[in-house]
Parts: structure tokens; C-alpha cells; sequence
């Protein structure tokens, strides 16, 4: 089926789809995860210097690969403390319904993420979604109580410098004639924001997306999240 429709959104912009075509790339910090894990970590088991290497990033100076490298080599924990720590982690408590909703009508979903693979993972299994694909950073153990991070998502003409280059990620759906609806909230979705085909939005995602008339709309929560894409499935044609 090719019938092309187009949903019009309460924001910018619309948001034009093709039946059977659709695929989510989700970000994970402060989107699915209430609270940014790669900075919960940093607080509780990060020696000195950490802080530094986060304000040489929000300032600029380096990237977010960079930034991240740096910081993960100062954390100073055990396996089983990572595990204790990730395992309180909590996420936001509709998102669960909302991926449930996604795979009944043959949505695929996907997170794309600039954190840590093994912490993402470990949280998502903690609230049954162990078997969501998860595209991140890898987190390496190299000592009883060091790491390491290892990027294999990253690309070296990167806007952003980043760790895992989500515009690749939103590239290689692409190729596959996809079309992608991202969900994100803050710096690290600007870019692929203004290359996805439609955008849910909340915090400082929504400001960017209005200021450069990116096709989008607001969003609290993934119960928010689950009425628009009620919609835009419907609109598609998925079946119910």
C-alpha cells in the first residue's frame, strides 16, 4: 500500500506519511528515564575533574564523545554498585503502555541515545522492556572498579562531536524507505530534530523545534505521547 496522508499538528508544520512506513527512534535521558543517568552516576561515583569536563561541553569546548570518555574514566564503582544504583532508576510510568501500543499496531520502536548502553538496558529490563533495541555508548568494565567507553556509533564529521551520531541512526531508516518520528527533549535531539520527519517534543526540544519551524508537537508525558500517535497511526493506516 503507498496511499500517502498527511496529519496536521497542533504546532508547525505537518507531518506527511505513507501507510506501513512508519518507525520511532526514542532518546532515553530525561525522555524515557525521568532523570539523566549518565549525570545520576557522575554525582555519586565520579571522582574530581568530572564537573570540569561537563562545563568545558555545555560551553563548547568539546564534544559530547569527548566529554563523555573523560568522565566515564574518572567513575570509581563496583559492577554490583552500578547494578544497585541503575536498579532504582525510575522512568516515566506510561512508557511502558506506550511501546505496548506501538507493537499491537506494528510500529517499530527503537532508542537512540548519546548515554550508556549497558545502564539503558539494565533499566528497561528492571520494567520488562529488556527487549528493546537500544542504539547507545558502550559501557566497558576494565577494572574491579574502572571503565571505559567505547562509541561505535560515532562518526567522525559529527555536527555535534557526538558519541552516537543520531542522524545516522536516523539515516540508516532512511535507506530503508522509513519514515522517522523522533522523540527527544533536550540539546542532544536538536540535530536530528530538524532532519526527522515529525518530532514529539518537551522541555528544550519545544523551544528549539518552534524557534526553527521544525514539524512537531508538545508533549508531558508518554501519555501525551500515546494520544498523538494514536493519531498519527490512524492517520497511516495501522490497524487498530
Amino acid at each position: 500500500m503507498s496511499e500517502v496522508l498527511h496529519f496536521q499538528p497542533p504546532e508547525a508544520g505537518g507531518f506527511t506519511v505513507t501507510r506501513w512506513n512508519l518507525t520511532v527512534q526514542c532518546d532515553f535521558d530525561r525522555t524515557i528515564s525521568v532523570a539523566d543517568v549518565t549525570d545520576s552516576l557522575m554525582h555519586r561515583f565520579a571522582r574530581p575533574g568530572w564537573q570540569d569536563l561537563e562545563d568545558a561541553w555545555e560551553s563548547g569546548q568539546i564534544g559530547s564523545r569527548e566529554c563523555m570518555m573523560g568522565q566515564v574514566a574518572l567513575l570509581d564503582m563496583s559492577a554490583a554498585e552500578l547494578d544497585a544504583h541503575l536498579d532504582q532508576m525510575p522512568i516515566d510510568p506510561h512508557f511502558s503502555i506506550f511501546v505496548a501500543a506501538l507493537r499491537r499496531r506494528g510500529v517499530p520502536i527503537q532508542v537512540v541515545s548519546d548515554g550508556l548502553d549497558y545502564a539503558i538496558q539494565r533499566i528497561l529490563g528492571v520494567h520488562g522492556l529488556g527487549d528493546l533495541p537500544v542504539m547507545a555508548n558502550q559501557l566497558v568494565q576494565v577494572g574491579d572498579r574502572s571503565w571505559r567507553l567505547e562509541t561505535p556509533y560515532a562518526r567522525k564529521t559529527c555536527v555535534r562531536a557526538s558519541g552516537n551520531c543520531k542522524c545516522d541512526r536516523l539515516i540508516e531508516q532512511r535507506v530503508r524507505n522509513k519514515k522517522v518520528l523522533f522523540i527527544g527533549d533536550g540539546s542532544s535531539d536538536f540535530c536530528v530534530s530538524g532532519k526527522a520527519d515529525f518530532v514529539l517534543a518537551k522541555d528544550k526540544l519545544i523551544t528549539h523545534c518552534r524557534s526553527q519551524r521544525i514539524a512537531h508537537a508538545p508533549f508531558e508525558n508518554f501519555s501525551d505521547a500515546l494520544s498523538l500517535m494514536q493519531m498519527i497511526m490512524d492517520a497511516a493506516g495501522y490497524p487498530g
